[in-house]
């Protein structure tokens, strides 16, 4: 492979999902949404009464940023939080009427952006393009290859320095 087509993939894969997250995005503002923000009300649409660490362990982000647009949503009137029964210190986060009504306009927004994104390709295209995508979501889930792969150039490191000493030895 060239050194011009290294990280080409990744860098196309990088700005399509970025166009896919903006083009959605417009489409969230026009009903009162912002970034992210329908990420938590899809997930609590699936499983209403999450704590907000549930929620940040769900969607791959930090609690201090969940806990941020937890407040913005409750704010908006689309989530309240309530009390645990069992746990006075933990609290479980809900949709109001008014968020199960805008659920909606949610999946309506993902689905156009999904039409558009996915416009002239057929079933056999569509089949292949999520058999990859799955590929690399899995490639990537995988944090021990990583761990292996930093391991390995530690190891790889401690091996060279003592070669270099014999060498300059001589």
């Amino acid at each position: 492979m060239s050194k011009s087509n290294k990280g080409a993939a990744m860098s196309r894969l990088h700005q399509v999902a970025r166009l896919a997250r903006t083009s959605l995005a417009a489409r969230l503002l026009a009903h009162g949404f912002y970034a992210g923000q329908d990420q938590i009300m899809l997930s609590l649409h699936d499983d209403d009464g999450q704590t907000p660490g549930q929620l940040a362990s769900r969607l791959g982000v930090r609690p201090p940023t969940i806990t941020k647009t937890i407040n913005r949503l409750q704010a908006q009137g689309f989530l309240e939080k309530r009390a645990s029964d069992t746990d006075a210190r933990q609290a479980h986060i809900f949709l109001t009427e008014t968020g199960q009504d805008a659920i909606r306009a949610i999946e309506k927004s993902v689905k156009k952006t999904e039409k558009q994104a996915l416009k002239g390709f057929d079933k056999k295209d569509l089949k292949q393009l999520s058999k990859l995508l799955l590929r690399i979501e899995a490639n990537l889930s995988d944090l021990t290859i990583i761990d292996e792969e930093a391991a390995a150039d530690v190891e790889g490191t401690a091996e060279v320095e003592p070669e270099a000493e014999a060498e300059a030895a001589e």
